[in-house]
């Protein structure tokens, strides 16, 4: 699940407008996050997005697939990261749309998580 360090910079170029993006290596891959958030993972020079019900179906509407690796010969699906469709990458404007929309998802599993954790704290 190895990535280039010419992909990350590729990767840190075209969303370099949406603000502090970092590219953490983790597993033999990287977490892609916005501030604190991990918004994307990179694998195997593949870039995911984080998705949520709704975007998701955007990403299986454009051919995607979910983040898919191996694990004692058997396939784990991590569901809430999809592969961002290659002609995105065409369209700087496009890449940026879609990486706000996994920065949202994001955004909302992190307060959603905060608030369960707040609540659990009484």
């Amino acid at each position: 699940m190895a990535f280039s360090k010419e992909y990350a910079e590729h990767i840190l170029d075209l969303l370099e407008p949406l603000g502090t993006i970092s590219i953490k290596r983790m597993f033999g891959g990287g977490g892609v996050y916005w501030g604190a958030s991990m918004f994307a993972l990179i694998a195997d020079e593949v870039l995911y997005f984080k998705v949520d019900d709704e975007s998701m179906d955007d990403f299986k509407a454009a051919g995607s697939e979910p983040f898919t690796y191996m694990k004692k010969d058997k396939p784990v699906i991590l569901g809430r990261y999809w592969r961002v469709p290659d002609e995105i990458f065409d369209d700087v404007d496009e890449m940026q749309e879609w990486a706000r929309r996994s920065i949202d998802v994001a955004l909302a599993d992190n307060k959603a998580k905060a608030m369960k954790k707040k609540g659990a704290v009484k």
